[in-house]
C-alpha cells in the first residue's frame, strides 16, 4: 500500500484504530487470555514452549473446580480465571477463581436465563458466549440478549444492557451467542437481530446496524450464530460481521456498512467469524461452500467479489490460519488443510475429531480440544495430516473454547473448570 493512494487523515485514523485494538492486547500481554480465541482473536499463542506429548509428566492437572454448566470458554487475567455458568432455569453468573489454586475470589449472579428453541434444544440452554476482558471491565453476554459489565477485581456490576427490552425485539432462539469484542471506546456485539455498539463505560447504545426485521407470526428471533472481528483492510478500519444471510464490513465509529455480500439461499447461515486473508474474506457456511471473497477499494468505495470456492463445509469450529493455509474442522468431523491462495484442498484427515473442535496454534503446531473431551496435538503441515499425540482429558462434554497462557491450559468441562500445566 503506497501513502500516495490514501489521504493522510485516513492513514492517521487507521493507525489510531490499530493502536486502539492494542488496548485489550496490552492489558492481556503475553500472560493472559482476555477474550474468545485469545489476545489476537485468531487462536494464536505467542508465549510458552509446547512439548511433543500430552501425557504425564508433560501434562499435569493443577486443579479442578466443579460448577454449574456452561458452553463459554474461560478468560484469564494476570491472576484470575473468569468462568460463566447457568444455575437452574432462572440464573446466570460468573465466578472469578485464583489462577494458581482455583480458589473462588468472587461470584456474581443475575436473573436472566432462558430456554433455547430450534436446533439448540438438544444441547441445553446454558450460557454460550465467551466474555471479554479489557483490564478494567469484564463484559459478559447473558442468554436473553443481556450484556453485563462487571468489575474484574470485585465482581460488582458496573452496568447492564438489556437489548431485548431496549429494542423491543424477540429473544433469539439459541440465546445470545456472540462473544463481545472490545475496540477503543466500544463493545461490539451481535444481538437483537442486529449489530450493536455500546459505550464500554456506560452500556448505552452508540449505534445499531445490520438490523434484520422480524417475520409475521415469529415467536423467537433468528439471532446470530457468529461473533464479530476487527481488521484494517485497504487502510480502512472495520468490524467484520457474519449474520444469518450475509457477511459485512462495518465502520467502527458510525456503524455504516462499508461492504456486504449476501449469500445465496443454500449458503445461508454463517457461524464462523470472517477471516481476513490477502485483503479479502475467507469464510464458510453451515450448509455448503467454503470460499474466499476478494475486496477492492476504489474512490472511497469497497467492492466484494467471488473468488475461489470449494466443496468443504466448515460448520461450527473456527479455523486457524498458519501462513497461506487454513486448518479447518469440517461438519463431518474431519480436519482439512486448505491452500488459501487458490482453494485447493491439500488433505482431509482419515479420522473424525468430534462434532466440534476449538483450536489454537503456535509455530508449526495446533492444539485442539474436541467436544467429547479429547485433547489433540497436530502438525500444521500443509502436505499431510500428522497427529502428534492424543489424550482423553475429560469424560464430560467440552464445548467451551480452550484457553492457554504460557505453560497453563484451561479446559471448561460442562460442569467444571480444570487447569493443567504443560511442561
Amino acid at each position: 500500500m503506497s501513502v500516495a493512494r490514501f489521504p493522510l487523515s485516513l492513514l492517521l485514523a487507521s493507525a489510531l484504530w490499530i493502536c486502539a485494538t492494542g488496548d485489550l492486547l496490552r492489558a492481556a500481554d503475553k500472560e493472559t487470555w482476555p477474550q474468545w480465541r485469545g489476545p489476537e482473536r485468531n487462536g494464536h499463542v505467542s508465549s510458552g514452549t509446547w512439548p511433543s506429548s500430552l501425557k504425564e509428566p508433560h501434562l499435569v492437572q493443577s486443579w479442578r473446580v466443579e460448577m454449574p454448566p456452561s458452553y463459554s470458554g474461560p478468560v484469564v487475567s494476570a491472576d484470575r480465571v473468569f468462568v460463566t455458568y447457568s444455575r437452574g432455569k432462572e440464573h446466570e453468573g460468573v465466578r472469578a477463581l485464583d489462577r494458581q489454586t482455583g480458589k473462588e475470589v468472587w461470584k456474581s449472579e443475575w436473573k436472566g436465563a432462558m430456554t433455547v428453541a430450534g436446533l439448540g434444544t438438544s444441547m441445553g440452554s446454558w450460557i454460550r458466549a465467551t466474555p471479554a476482558l479489557d483490564g478494567k471491565r469484564l463484559y459478559v453476554a447473558g442468554m436473553p440478549d443481556l450484556l453485563v459489565c462487571l468489575d474484574p477485581k470485585t465482581g460488582s456490576e458496573r452496568w447492564r444492557a438489556d437489548f431485548h427490552a431496549r429494542y423491543g425485539t424477540l429473544l433469539p432462539e439459541l440465546g445470545f451467542v456472540s462473544s463481545p469484542l472490545v475496540v477503543k471506546d466500544g463493545v461490539f456485539v451481535q444481538t437483537a437481530d442486529s449489530f450493536v455498539k455500546v459505550d464500554k463505560k456506560t452500556g448505552k447504545s452508540v449505534w445499531r446496524s445490520l438490523v434484520r426485521p422480524g417475520k409475521p407470526g415469529q415467536k423467537m428471533g433468528q439471532g446470530s450464530y457468529s461473533s464479530p472481528n476487527f481488521a484494517v483492510i485497504h487502510g480502512r478500519p472495520q468490524l467484520l460481521v457474519a449474520n444469518i444471510d450475509a457477511i459485512a464490513g462495518v465502520d467502527p465509529s458510525r456503524g455504516t456498512v462499508l461492504w456486504k455480500r449476501v449469500l445465496d439461499s443454500y449458503d445461508k447461515g454463517c457461524i464462523l467469524a470472517p477471516i481476513v486473508y490477502r485483503g479479502g474474506i475467507f469464510t464458510s457456511t453451515r450448509a455448503s461452500l467454503t470460499g474466499h471473497y476478494p475486496l477492492t477499494y476504489r474512490n472511497k468505495t469497497f467492492t466484494i467479489s467471488d473468488g475461489w470456492k470449494n466443496k468443504l463445509i466448515v460448520y461450527m469450529s473456527s479455523p486457524v490460519v498458519v501462513g497461506d493455509h487454513a486448518y479447518a474442522h469440517l461438519k463431518n468431523g474431519r480436519l482439512a488443510c486448505i491452500d488459501l491462495r487458490n482453494g485447493k484442498i491439500n488433505w482431509i484427515s482419515n479420522r473424525t475429531l468430534g462434532k466440534y473442535c476449538s483450536m489454537v496454534w503456535q509455530k508449526d503446531r495446533i492444539l485442539a480440544l474436541t467436544n467429547d473431551g479429547r485433547l489433540l496435538l497436530i502438525e500444521a503441515n500443509p502436505s499431510r495430516f500428522v497427529l502428534v499425540d492424543s489424550h482423553k482429558i475429560s469424560t464430560a462434554e467440552t464445548w467451551g473454547h480452550l484457553a492457554i497462557v504460557g505453560q497453563q491450559i484451561y479446559i471448561r468441562e460442562r460442569n467444571a473448570i480444570a487447569a493443567y500445566r504443560w511442561q
